[in-house]
């Protein structure tokens, strides 16, 4: 069996290729026993994570809170039938009952056409350093300190500010292995970090709650705390003061954070899973024109430093660079294994879900789109569940704010906006060059000529 692992590893005191080592050592054992216990297949997954996450309010220490967690899963397949059982306990015996009883379910399982292993022939042979592996020596005082540094600095901002939810710095880091009987052992590695803060502005009845927060998996690739603390003051003190909204129809602008819910919604489509479950409403849509034609998104897994990097799945096939929506036309689906073969399909490597999706720009930032725009409405928070995955009918609580000759005029809230998302999508006037780093959905603003907007 092949060991595949992050190429080096350990510098200094990081010892995370010792325990990587470790892990995958762990791993073909726990696939030996399964050999031995007569599964005709068997995949593992072993992980290590460790993690420090403080929290401060009012200027002082509300929690802190250190994590050390370790999981074991396996699975086992007799012919076509599956089982499943998982443990955090290394000891011998507990790791031998654990594939007994993933064996036992496996018995008294149905079988299952679709079930097993990805394809022998798709698993990843190339081991890539993509730069997930950024280790921040943080400890609970410096981040104590840090969380208080950002949220006075957001307190301080603005006389207008009168209370905090508080402030909070995270860090983790987590260790995975997975391996199958195909031979695959494949090494994983990755750190997050984050600060955030959120205040409230305003007295009595005309209080308002906003914040920011900075991610990254390298603690230089975060915001300074203090001006997270002084970002969150200002998106604060612009919410005060709202105005109600006419109920119309009206041009309306995603800022970034909240256009990657957009690009959310078509992933959830396209999934394999609402696929053969025939609960998507763009069934069969593979080959459709679904977005204007110079609409394009790409999923990019070997991204250096992505947030969701990845040089295989979670079934240890290869991942790759591929359109999800080209010209307009969408590409393909997001398929792992099983739903590929419930749909007669192939796999696209995306078991475990999508890496690094990027929505092309075609225009300028943010205030560039408000001149394109012109009036309208600037979507900077939604509120609820309103979107049916079957139908793609879309209705969902928004504040934001109206836009006239250009700029920003004044806050709205309380309003709706609706619409059906296969309309929306075509209604996408302009995505916007002002990505939002913080998640591996990688997007601007988004501009659409027109949704119905319910005032409140």
């Amino acid at each position: 069996m092949n060991q595949i692992t992050p190429r080096n590893c350990d510098t200094g005191a990081d010892d995370s290729g010792r325990r990587l080592e470790s892990l995958s050592a762990l791993s073909s054992r726990l696939l030996e026993l399964c050999s031995k216990a007569g599964a005709d297949q068997a995949e593992v997954s072993c992980s290590e994570e460790r993690g420090l996450n403080v929290g401060v309010r009012m200027g002082e220490v509300e929690t802190v809170e250190a994590t050390r967690d370790r999981g074991i899963a396996v699975t086992v397949y007799f012919g076509q039938c599956k089982g499943s059982a998982s443990t955090a306990d290394l000891r011998e015996d507990s790791l031998a009952a654990t594939v007994e009883q993933a064996c036992a379910i496996a018995r008294f399982t149905s079988p299952d056409p679709a079930a097993g292993l990805a394809d022998a022939a798709r698993m990843a042979t190339h081991p890539l350093e993509l730069d997930t592996w950024h280790p921040w020596e943080l400890d609970a005082d410096r981040a104590v300190e840090l969380a208080l540094a950002c949220e006075a600095a957001g307190r301080d901002a603005d006389p207008r500010i009168a209370n905090s939810d508080g402030a909070s710095v995270g860090t983790g880091a987590s260790l995975g292995v997975y391996a199958n009987s195909h031979g695959f052992v494949g090494a994983s590695r990755d750190t997050v970090h984050s600060i955030s803060c959120a205040l409230i502005a305003g007295r009595g009845e005309q209080m308002q709650r906003q914040g920011w927060y900075t991610a990254g998996l390298a603690a230089d690739d975060l915001e300074p705390a203090a001006a997270v603390g002084r970002k969150a003051a200002a998106r604060t003190v612009a919410r005060l003061d709202p105005r109600p909204l006419s109920t119309g129809r009206y041009p309306v602008l995603f800022d970034a954070p909240v256009a990657r819910t957009l690009i959310g919604h078509l992933l959830a489509a396209v999934s394999g899973g609402a696929q053969y479950r025939q609960a998507s409403f763009l069934l069969g849509a593979v080959g459709e024109r679904l977005f204007p034609g110079w609409f394009r998104v790409r999923e990019r897994p070997h991204l250096v430093r992505g947030l969701r990097s990845a040089w295989f799945d979670a079934e240890g096939v290869a991942t790759r660079d591929s359109a999800l929506v080209e010209d307009g036309v969408l590409s393909r689906y997001v398929l792992g294994s099983y739903s590929a073969r419930r749909l007669g399909l192939e796999s696209t490597g995306n078991a475990g879900g999508v890496r690094n999706v990027e929505v092309a720009a075609n225009a300028g930032g943010q205030d560039a789109l408000l001149r394109t725009m012109g009036t309208g409405l600037l979507v900077t928070d939604l509120m609820g569940q309103g979107v049916n995955p079957v139908t793609g009918d879309y209705s969902r609580g928004a504040s934001g704010f109206w836009v006239e000759g250009g700029a920003i005029a004044w806050p709205v809230e309380g309003i709706t906006i609706a619409g059906n998302l296969r309309s929306m999508f075509q209604a996408i006037e302009a995505v916007g060059s002002d990505i939002d780093p913080r998640s591996h959905l990688r997007t601007g603003s988004i501009l659409l000529d027109g949704m119905t907007v319910a005032g409140g």
